[in-house]
């Protein structure tokens, strides 16, 4: 059972990631150096003090540049490739309670997960942007880093409640990338 929840963990930290980089890497980072996680090496460099303030940090720019329409389409093509390697990250450092497991293997599921989700809220946020004429952006990365941040703690800490979490993300996000696509439809 313990696999399950440890792929459960990796697989969730990972599309946390795919949300915000910074997030899941800065909680997990922290949770290393408070010793509630452990992480084997090379991810125990995560806890290290420099690493937490340089995440801290690129947190910050992140979260400013990601409220602001036109900007955040800018941070969503730099993310591009600090998401999904977050997440390759964030899978490996996980798969440690995953038995059997390739670390290429991991490595490439995390960044297939990360990517999958950047991919879909890459797809969605411009929607949002010309369907609220950018009023909708800040609120739309707000609720995005609040489902980074509460997606990274039930993946850590109970991951059955994880899985029914990301269940209710997918549907919401369907729902609002529909009603916002249909919006435009009837625009044109």
């Amino acid at each position: 059972m313990s696999s399950l929840f440890g792929l459960i963990t990796a697989f969730g930290l990972s599309t946390a990631a795919g949300l915000n980089a910074y997030i899941p890497l800065l909680i997990v980072a922290v949770l290393g150096r408070l010793e509630v996680l452990h992480l084997s090496k090379p991810y125990d460099v995560l806890t290290s003090w420099p690493v937490i303030i340089v995440l801290g940090a690129l947190l910050l720019i992140e979260f400013t540049v990601d409220k602001i329409p036109g900007v955040d389409h800018v941070n969503d093509v730099v993310q591009t490739i600090v998401r999904p390697a977050a997440g390759a990250i964030l899978f490996a450092s996980s798969a440690g309670v995953i038995y059997g497991i390739d670390p290429a293997i991991a490595l490439a599921l995390g960044l297939v997960a990360a990517l999958g989700m950047h991919g879909a809220k890459a797809a969605v946020r411009p929607l949002v942007n010309v369907g609220t004429m950018g009023i909708g952006a800040p609120f739309m990365s707000i609720a995005e880093d609040i489902v980074s941040v509460l997606g990274t703690v039930l993946a850590v800490f109970a991951p059955l409640l994880f899985v029914v979490f990301a269940v209710l993300i997918g549907v919401a996000v369907f729902r609002v990338a529909r009603r916002m696509r249909n919006k435009l439809v009837q625009r044109t």
